[in-house]
């Protein structure tokens, strides 16, 4: 059994390079898909979005932990997507005094299409790949998010069990 020995640092500053260029690519292709479903939404509003669609609902401390913000910032953008329909604030069944904010049938919907538009971009960008150069791509990717503590795609993520009280 050989023993995996870490990337040099040659080959750790080419994938980040790689990686800085594809992430380009794909946030133009997030705003670009955000643009046109979801209208008058920013992009930190429809990462909040995201985040409770792949988590479900959440404290507020948390959500403001796991998108990298102030609780003051994840508060104000909590109430901007209240006020458009898109979250709600439920009480913790485990803790009456505790707060949680998760998704309303329409921003379960919104995101939903959104990534539907982005998935149509994305796969039409793969489709121009020569399949040669998509070989390993999958499991690449998937070794990226994991170690980013990306959760993966899912259909439903409420059936997911990634409900969160901490």
């Amino acid at each position: 059994m050989t023993e995996e020995l870490p990337p040099s640092g040659n080959e750790v500053d080419a994938i980040t390079d790689a990686v800085l260029t594809a992430s380009r690519l794909l946030v133009g292709v997030s705003a670009k898909s955000v643009a046109a479903v979801a209208g008058p939404i920013s992009l930190p509003q429809f990462r909040l979005l995201v985040a409770l669609s792949s988590r479900g609902p959440l404290k507020l401390v948390s959500l403001a932990e796991l998108l990298g913000v102030n609780p003051s910032t994840a508060t104000r953008t909590v109430d901007r997507l209240v006020g458009a329909g898109w979250a709600e604030r439920n009480s913790n069944p485990e803790s009456r005094r505790e707060i949680t904010v998760g998704l309303t049938g329409s921003g379960r919907d919104l995101v939903d299409r959104v990534t539907e538009y982005r998935r149509r971009e994305i796969a039409a960008i793969v489709q121009r790949m020569p399949a040669h150069r998509r070989e390993g791509l999958v499991e690449a990717l998937q070794a990226f998010t994991e170690a980013g503590a990306e959760p993966p795609a899912r259909t439903s993520p409420y059936d997911a069990g990634l409900t969160q009280w901490d």
